[in-house]
């Protein structure tokens, strides 16, 4: 065959692929999303390479970028057995598309999702956000939301457009925002708190933009936040928290929790988070294709949470089905 022939067999194929896929879910096959935290996660040789130039110096940590804090590399040395704990987590969510945070990019992540490819932001920082997508559904990375690092002092939102071009296409935000405010009120005086509301205008324009252009999205990822039990703003004019700043939009309601009506459930005995800070927001129209009692939270068994070092995270998941 020649090279010409090779190239239509080829184009042929991929946009088979890509029909297959579309009417997969048409059919009601449907995807299933997820968010993970991984917890500073990296390759073994990264991990060792950096462990040793570890700093105690959060600010000479943030213009290094590719240093660990010194407690993370005393404490976060993951074994074979702990990689292979993790990846038996993965095998059990086994989601289409997790967005994943505190991970160092695709090297790392493949460790864990080996039949998915990757979209990452491209921060030089060990914390990346990212999507790992199941290989043959068709995607496109799109530019990282860098707005949303402030200076790229904190995180970057990681955006993928899955089913690019069809009747299908679903617009997805992946984050990671600022820890240490996680109840307070938005207005508190604290530096978490504050940058945390500087954050919130850049969340609020991107979803502004989706309603605008009609998509179908969904934001997700660790929000650091309760968003369930948040204190609220009272000023002269509304009351307001995180998550209705960002559930509101221009005409009307824009984003609903796929986990408000489930009860919170600890990643193992003996942690003290009483409440979710990993969330799935949907837009309007997704939420009306959210399968019924879909969603899904993996925790750790006794016997993997004693003796393994796995995430202080566990991933929380739900299926669409268009």
């Amino acid at each position: 065959m020649g090279p010409r022939r090779q190239l239509a067999a080829l184009l042929i194929l991929a946009a088979a692929a890509v029909v297959f896929s579309v009417e997969a879910i048409a059919g009601g096959v449907g995807i299933k999303l997820a968010t993970w935290n991984l917890e500073w996660f990296t390759t073994p040789d990264t991990f060792a390479a950096l462990r040793d130039h570890c700093t105690t110096n959060d600010e000479e940590r943030r213009l290094a970028r590719r240093q660990f804090p010194c407690d993370v590399a005393r404490k976060l040395e993951r074994s074979a057995s702990d990689y292979a704990a993790l990846r038996r987590y993965a095998t059990q969510l086994n989601a289409d598309v997790i967005a994943l945070e505190e991970t160092d990019g695709p090297d790392a992540a493949r460790q864990l999702f080996r039949d998915h490819d990757f979209c990452f932001t491209s921060s030089k920082a060990l914390q990346n956000n990212g999507f790992a997508i199941r290989r043959g559904i068709p995607f496109r990375c799109a530019a990282d939301l860098q707005e949303l690092s402030l200076g790229d002092t904190v995180r970057r939102g990681a955006v993928v457009v899955l089913y690019p071009g069809t009747a299908h296409e679903l617009h997805l935000l992946g984050v990671h925002l600022k820890s240490g405010c996680p109840r307070q009120a938005l207005d508190a005086s604290t530096t978490s708190c504050r940058q945390l509301a500087r954050q919130l205008p850049v969340l609020q324009a991107w979803i502004e933009s989706q309603v605008r252009a009609g998509h179908r999205f969904a934001v997700l990822g660790d929000f650091n936040r309760d968003l369930l039990r948040e204190k609220t703003v009272e000023d002269r004019q509304k009351k307001t928290n995180l998550l209705e700043a960002l559930t509101g939009s221009l005409s009307g309601p824009a984003l609903y929790s796929a986990a408000r009506t489930e009860d919170f459930r600890s990643c193992a005995r003996g942690q003290r988070n009483s409440g979710f800070i990993d969330y799935i927001l949907l837009s309007d129209s997704l939420r009306r294709q959210q399968l019924p009692h879909s969603v899904e939270r993996i925790v750790w068994s006794d016997e993997d949470a004693a003796h393994r070092i796995l995430s202080d995270h566990c991933p929380v998941a739900v299926r669409i089905i268009p």
